[in-house]
Order: structure tokens, then sequence, then C-alpha cells
């Protein structure tokens, strides 16, 4: 495996750090910009948004650009936005920042993937791929619970600051060790990828993703402030519960990952019914310490153990839009993101409490499993509707499992 491969990692590493690292340091946040919280949990949804529209825009705009040259200015322009948000005298301005670094963001991942594997032969590209998607389960474990520690014990700007540091570090290995990749020869036909936008399971899939991941970030948002001022543990406990967040992640990417070749639907229905499970746990036993550090590591499990499944899903019915599929899948995710952040934020604002926003997020995967029904059932009435007509069964929507996808909500 390319050294540039591990240095695309340590990338993405920076930017999940940043994409989640508010939920760690929100109530400093709000405390020093002088607003609720509820309003500093939009600069969550501010990353999400940038994400959401950069990941389609950015993925179709940057295909005929050099591949290096893109990937050093992404990841100087993110970069940068860490540094504007360390120094953001006002909310309005580290509210921009934080789109801005979003948008760059997006479009690193969209560039990073094809970089990663245009570097390793074929047989190798998903260990690449798993290189790249580590870096942002490293985050969760790692650099969300550290930025936590640094913003109690230096401020929460110190956590922009070691971001910035990080990304500094990635643009110093991208220069020196990513090689030129050629440009493709034949520009994709983006009417024919735009066409997969009047499939209905596309759409399904859009929306399921969106529910799924805005559910269990709805109540993972404000984490922070339900577990000091409700189950009343110290502020000193939140890295660490944010850190058995991550191993959750990880634990779960690793099990649904292998699972969701052959048992995809399985691992959506499992997977969603377990979140909505233990958010509505995390509302009813939010008040107790033990339960609520617990329920935090199972949520972390159940988010991320069916997140391949909703990629892979993605590319089975998207499969003509290579390029698209992976970013709308991106934007998905990033658009549960912002929902979920947002429908939490109302009910802590409708005095409702902090547990509230775990039953908010549970009405959320609720949706998301009725739709994923939905979605079986449209995709068994194609597979007979192909049996009746041929007496064969090729891959329709998604039939027969399709590669093993990221595990990414940025």
């Amino acid at each position: 495996m390319p050294l540039a491969v591990y240095i695309l990692g340590l990338s993405v590493f920076a930017l999940g750090t940043s994409e989640f690292m508010l939920s760690g340091i929100l109530p400093a946040v709000a405390d020093d910009m002088d607003v609720t919280i509820p309003q500093a949990g939009l600069l969550i949804s501010a990353f999400a948004i940038g994400m959401v529209v950069g990941a389609p825009l950015l993925a179709v705009a940057t295909l005929r650009l050099p591949r290096r040259t893109t990937l050093i200015s992404l990841i100087t322009v993110f970069g940068l936005g860490q540094i504007a948000g360390a120094l953001a005298p006002t909310y309005a301005i580290l509210f921009a920042s934080r789109v801005v670094s979003a948008l760059a963001c997006a479009g690193f991942w969209a560039v990073g993937a094809a970089v990663a594997i245009a570097m390793v032969p074929v047989n190798q590209r998903a260990r690449a791929m798993a290189v790249m998607i580590g870096g942002l389960s490293i985050a969760n474990v790692l650099g969300v619970p550290v930025g936590a520690f640094l913003g109690e014990g230096l401020g929460w700007r110190a956590a922009f600051w070691a971001v910035a540091a990080a990304s500094a570090i990635a643009l110093v290995g991208i220069v020196t060790l990513v090689p030129k990749i050629p440009l493709p020869d034949e520009r994709p036909r983006l009417k024919r990828e735009l066409s997969i936008y009047a499939d209905r399971q596309v759409w399904l899939s859009i929306a399921i993703t969106a529910l799924a991941a805005g559910g269990v970030f709805c109540a993972f948002s404000y984490l922070s402030p339900l577990l000091t001022d409700v189950a009343g543990l110290p502020e000193s406990w939140v890295p660490a519960v944010l850190a058995l967040f991550g191993l959750g992640a990880l634990a779960g990417t690793t099990l649904g990952g292998r699972i969701a070749d052959a048992h995809l639907f399985g691992v959506l229905l499992t997977g969603i019914t377990a979140s909505t499970v233990f958010l509505a746990a995390l509302a009813v036993l939010g008040h107790f310490a033990v339960a609520a550090v617990a329920l935090s590591f199972l949520l972390g499990f159940s988010a991320f153990y069916t997140a391949p499944a909703l990629n892979a899903r993605m590319f089975n019915v998207a499969g003509a839009a290579p390029t698209l599929a992976g970013a709308t899948t991106t934007a998905a995710f990033n658009l549960g993101n912002t929902g979920g952040p947002w429908l939490g934020g109302t009910v802590i604002d409708a005095d409702l409490g902090y547990p509230a926003t775990a039953w908010a997020g549970g009405a959320m995967t609720v949706v998301a499993l009725v739709l994923t029904v939905a979605s079986v059932r449209l995709h068994r009435h194609a597979r007979s509707k192909v049996v009746a007509g041929s007496g064969s069964v090729p891959d329709v929507a998604g039939l027969r499992p399709g590669p093993r996808a990221s595990n990414s909500p940025s």
C-alpha cells in the first residue's frame, strides 16, 4: 500500500475531526460566542450543509482538473478555514468558516477517493478505501475526544488550531508523496448520470440514509450537555464518553461492512431498529450516568453498523452513475447531519429538555425504518417481475450484493 494512501487517510482524520468535534465543545462555544446551545448546534448543521451542496457539485466540477493540484488546493482551503474558525471574533464569522471548510472537505472526499484508487492495483482498491475511511473512524475514536479535552483545558479554539496543524501535516504529505494522477481519457456523460434521479429507489436510499444518520445525530449533537446537565457527569468525562462513541462506531463499521455484502437489507433493518431502541432508551434512562455512557457506545455502534449497507445500497441502485453515486450518498448523510441537529435544537428551544432530542431522533429513525420496508417491497416486486418475464435474475436494483462501500457521514 503506497504511503500516499496513508497520507490521504491522515487528511480524512483531520476532516472528520473537524466535522464532529463540536459535539464535545458545544457549551464552551455557546458561552464564548454569547449564543444559545441550539444556535451553537447550527454550526454542526453549517458544516453538513456545505457537505450536502459541495459533494455532488465538486465531484462533477473537478473531474477534468489535475487531481494532485486539486487535493493541495482543497486541503489548504480547509486548513485556512480552521484557522479562521480559531480566530473568529463573532458567531457569523465562525459560521462562515464552517461552511467554507465543509465545501473543501466535500471536494477532498470526491477527489481523494479517486486518487487513492488510481494509486493501487484493482485488487487493492478496497484496502485503499479502507485506509481512507479508517481516518474517519479514528477521528471519532481519537480526534473528537482529544478536541473535547483541548477545549476543556485550553479553550475551544485550541481544538481548531489542532485540526489546522493536522491539516498542515497532511498538506506537506500530499505535496511530497502523492504523485501526479493522469486525467481520465473520457469525460463522464453528466446527462446519463443525472438520469438515476428518476429512479424511486435512489430517492428512497437518499431519504433512508438522511433519516438514519439524522436520527442519531439529533441526539449526538447535544450529547455533551445531556451528559453533564442530565446525567450529572463532570465535564472531564465528556471526552472519554465521546471516545466510547467512536469505539462503538469503529466496531459497528467493521461488523456491518463484513455482513452487508451478503445481507444488505438485513443490516439496514436490524441496524436502524437498534438505533431506534437505543434512542428511546437514552430518552428514558439518560438521567442515569451508567445508562447514558453505555448507550453512547451502542448508538455509535448502531449508526456506523448501517453505514456500509447504506453506501452499498446507493451504489447498487445508482450503478449507472459512478461519478454521482458516492457524492449522492455523502450528501444524503450530511443532509441528515443538518436536519438532525436542527430538529434537536428545535425541541430544546421548546423547553422539552435534552432527553427530548433522543425522542426526536427516534422519530426520524422510525420513518427511516418504514421507508426501508418500502424499499424492500419495491426490490422484491422488481425481482418477481424479472423472474416472471425472463426466468433469470440479473442484477436489478441491487439484487446481488454490490461492492463494500465506505462508512462516511461526510
